[in-house]
């Protein structure tokens, strides 16, 4: 056992000497981690979108028109840049990109509406935008519903009308929302906690590509054995130790930044969800070795992971709902280790489910691991062949 465990060691000091000479390793791990982790939370730092560039042209020129634009400037997620008469300078903002809605006030706004004409108004918005015309039409969409209903409440005044009788003509109907696990709607809580662990997966997998692949690449497989002692089980746990204590410590600052220090949510268990993120760490690790052992060569390997590992994006279900999806999408979200890490995340993070529940989707983390090893016999035969190709 010492002989092993002396021999795993030398092959460990001989990929950290590899890891320090060369900055690209922590360069793709550390340093991407630390971008995206500061990229992210501040994108969505208050839960959404916010000041959303418009333009409005009013027409009516009233003092109820200049109310709207007032309320309107009010909003967080709404920024008047434009308040002009004229359309045609309010479009030709929006196509050259400046502004993501127009909201237009036509002339008479204010006689149509004192006289219960129903005045028009008129949103543009564009969809080259999503995120940005969506919320700038929601926003213009709310204001115009808000002011309606003052409207109608200062004239059932007028007319004698109690409050409560008022309220009750204005909406007959009162709707309550409750949102479960995230009552702030906040955005970044369902992106970004599982964003990040996506792109440590990423991190993990494409390094592991690299490190394996580069060995075959440069020939430098006999070297690797070596010292080794021909072992291929000493080889791959040597090699990839360092990684996987570098990937666990970004996992471990992943999770306190997100749920320590920013405060998401977590009404689970903390434990059993750094767990889980863990094991999509050793997952994603074993689909690595996975895609070397079956293309062993590196650009090929390179490029396929990358595509792989990029639709964990798409298909794991936090972008997109998964019951949503055509039935063949839907079963191919399941080779995709995020999308059970997101499952797992759910349950723990947002709902408080019982460990049971996640209980599946950790054994399918496992799955992937045990893959690998099944898979391993390719790799060690891989290694021996460029081995002796290095002695000829």
């Amino acid at each position: 056992m010492n002989t092993i465990l002396h021999t795993i060691w030398l092959v460990m000091l001989r990929e950290l000497k590899r890891l320090v000479s060369r900055p690209l390793y922590l360069v793709a791990s550390v340093g991407v981690m630390a971008v995206c982790t500061f990229f992210f939370l501040t994108l969505l730092k208050g839960g959404s979108a916010e000041k959303m560039p418009v333009a409005i042209v009013d027409q009516d020129q009233s003092s109820i028109s200049q109310r709207l634009i007032h309320e309107m400037q009010a909003t967080p997620s709404v920024d008047i840049r434009i308040v002009t008469n004229d359309y045609a300078e309010a479009r030709d903002a929006m196509q050259k990109g400046h502004v993501y809605g127009i909201f237009v006030m036509h002339e008479g706004f204010y006689r149509d509406l004192v006289s219960f004409k129903r005045p028009q108004l008129d949103f543009y918005v564009t969809n080259a935008y999503t995120v940005g015309g969506n919320t700038a039409y929601k926003q213009m969409l709310t204001i115009v519903n808000l002011t309606s209903g003052a409207f109608q409440r200062e004239v059932l005044r007028k007319k004698g009308l109690p409050d409560d009788v008022i309220m009750h003509r204005i909406q007959p109907l009162a709707i309550e929302g409750h949102m479960i696990a995230n009552p702030w709607g906040n955005y970044s809580i369902y992106l970004v906690s599982t964003i990040l662990p996506g792109i440590l997966g990423l991190i993990c997998m494409m390094l592991t590509i690299f490190v394996i692949g580069y060995e075959l690449k440069m020939h430098t497989a006999h070297e690797w054995m070596n010292v080794a002692r021909n072992n291929f089980t000493i080889a791959i746990l040597g090699k990839l130790t360092p990684y996987t204590v570098i990937y666990t410590l970004l996992g471990v600052v992943c999770h306190f930044v997100l749920y320590d220090y920013v405060g998401f949510p977590v009404h689970g268990s903390h434990v059993r969800l750094m767990f889980g993120l863990l094991l999509f760490i050793f997952a994603m690790e074993a689909l690595g070795v996975l895609m070397i052992t079956l293309l062993p060569a590196l650009r090929d390997a390179l490029s396929i992971g990358a595509l792989y590992a990029m639709l964990g994006f798409s298909l794991s279900g936090f972008t997109y709902p998964n019951m949503s999806m055509l039935a063949p999408v839907k079963a191919l979200s399941y080779i995709e280790p995020l999308r059970h890490y997101y499952l797992i995340y759910v349950n723990e993070a947002l709902m408080g489910a019982p460990s049971i529940n996640s209980l599946p989707y950790s054994m399918a983390l496992m799955a992937f691991v045990l893959l690998a090893l099944l898979a391993s016999p390719r790799l060690k035969r891989i290694l021996i062949n460029d081995q002796m190709m290095d002695v000829e």
